[in-house]
């Protein structure tokens, strides 16, 4: 059989610079051609050979167009030369198909890599041109806390849209988007702010969300030092994959109502009669300046550390109705799933709204204190209750302030008095670095080392 490619007739191939008769190959299409052809005269080849084999496992002979071969080279120059055209054709289907697969998977890849057109996410943000920037920038003002389990595609497009929005109505705060929802707390006049809600509930991804979900306090742009829009895994970072513990296993929701009517049945009955914890799983300098009454409030500074908690803390759990609570009730939809997952309670149930919203309702009820917010406020309150006290004396107080010591993030409860005379480290072990030269870790200091970073606890 020839060696020349051009005599092979290939005027059916699906690529456009081989549908001519004689076809001009390229390099590359010529070295697949003569695989091909290879292929295709051993597969015939092999077609031919009989089943008898000796005890090596080579076959003894091939059989073809009535005659026997006992010699590899004698059955190849037979099918050279008498099935030449059967070979042109088998070597034509085979190399059809190499070219329809590579074709399919150079189309796929493009599919897989072609730049998407950008989004136009000023859709989802609303029309200003009757606002005055003054009205944005200036007047009455509020802080706004809000989050949204719900299946987000394309959390880009989401972060681009509201970091587009926010920046427009002139809003300062915090906006976490992931694949499971948002979580947002942004601050601006009261203009803005409404103009935010308006816009945030009419995007088709959060047309669930009701105007009460929006939980508000008296405050503005002022309480944030900026804007931060970003992607992350976790609304809330609890630090366990959403697709292992997801917010759709959380706990039975309680307005506000009924989980009053059943921290009112808990402080009615002493703990040794009583099947029901009061948990707290907010962190711990939240729950220090404000907490309903009997509470069990972990001693953690982190709510990734909550998980580790649960599983230390598991027999402190087992056969126990569970109230849980947070600040606006996002930590409870993973918070309870978590512990829902350990099938050692009862019942878990949860606060709808948080604090936030029970507050609301119940200004005097038996949440006393301050609540935590995390925002240049640190704390918001409803009553006059301080439940705190000084970390330097025992004076009553409850307002957060940085620690002084540059290498620390600890808050510090300091009355004026205390700070007066130079107390103004969150310990003292902090108030010695400010006059030391030498740099430290942050989390060097006392407040820490004190501290278990998981605490067991009783009840």
């Amino acid at each position: 059989m020839s060696d020349d490619i051009p005599l092979i007739n290939i005027d059916n191939l699906t690529s456009n610079e081989l549908k001519q008769e004689r076809p001009a190959l390229s390099a590359t299409l010529r070295k697949y051609y003569t695989y091909c052809r290879r292929r295709a005269f051993a597969t015939f080849v092999a077609s031919k050979r009989d089943a008898c084999e000796d005890k090596a496992g080579r076959p003894l002979v091939w059989s073809c167009c009535g005659q026997t071969y006992t010699e590899p080279s004698f059955i190849h120059k037979h099918v050279a030369a008498a099935h030449e055209s059967e070979l042109k054709q088998r070597t034509k289907t085979t190399f059809n198909h190499l070219l329809s697969q590579m074709e399919s998977e150079e189309a796929q890849f493009k599919t897989q890599t072609v730049v998407k057109e950008p989004v136009d996410v000023t859709l989802w943000v609303p029309d200003t041109s009757h606002i005055t920037d003054e009205q944005l920038q200036k007047g009455p003002g509020q802080v706004l806390l809000y989050y949204h389990y719900s299946q987000v595609t394309e959390p880009h497009i989401i972060c681009a849209w509201q970091k587009a929005l926010c920046e427009k109505l002139h809003l300062t705060g915090k906006v976490r988007v992931a694949t499971e929802g948002i979580n947002g707390m942004v601050g601006g006049t009261k203009v803005a702010t409404d103009l935010y809600i308006t816009a945030v509930r009419s995007h088709p991804i959060f047309k669930a969300l009701e105007h009460e979900d929006f939980k508000t306090s008296d405050g503005g742009a002022e309480c944030f030092s900026d804007l931060r829009v970003g992607v992350h895994k976790e609304i809330v970072p609890m630090g366990i994959d959403p697709k292992v513990v997801s917010y759709t296993q959380a706990g039975v929701h309680l307005e506000p109502e009924a989980f009053h009517r059943e921290v009112e049945d808990l402080l009615s009955k002493d703990n040794s009669s009583s099947d029901t914890i009061l948990l707290d799983c907010r962190n711990f300098y939240e729950s220090k300046i404000g907490h309903f009454s009997r509470c069990l409030a972990p001693n953690i500074r982190k709510f990734s550390y909550f998980p580790d908690y649960v599983d230390k803390n598991l027999e402190l759990f087992r056969d126990k109705r569970v109230l849980m609570y947070c600040t606006g009730g996002i930590r409870c939809e993973r918070g309870s799933a978590y512990l829902r997952s350990k099938d050692v309670c009862k019942d878990v149930l949860q606060l709808k709204g948080g604090i936030h919203k029970y507050l609301e309702r119940f200004p005097e009820g038996f949440y006393r204190g301050k609540l935590f917010v995390f925002d240049e406020r640190y704390a918001i309150s409803s009553n006059s209750d301080i439940i705190s006290e000084c970390r330097y004396c025992p004076s009553p107080w409850d307002q957060y302030q940085l620690c002084s010591s540059p290498s620390c993030c600890q808050l510090v409860l300091s009355c004026p008095t205390c700070r007066q005379t130079g107390h103004t480290s969150c310990c003292p072990t902090c108030q010695a670095k400010q006059s030391s030269a030498t740099p430290f870790h942050r989390e060097e200091c006392e407040c820490t080392d004190e501290r278990p970073r998981i605490p067991q606890d009783s009840i």
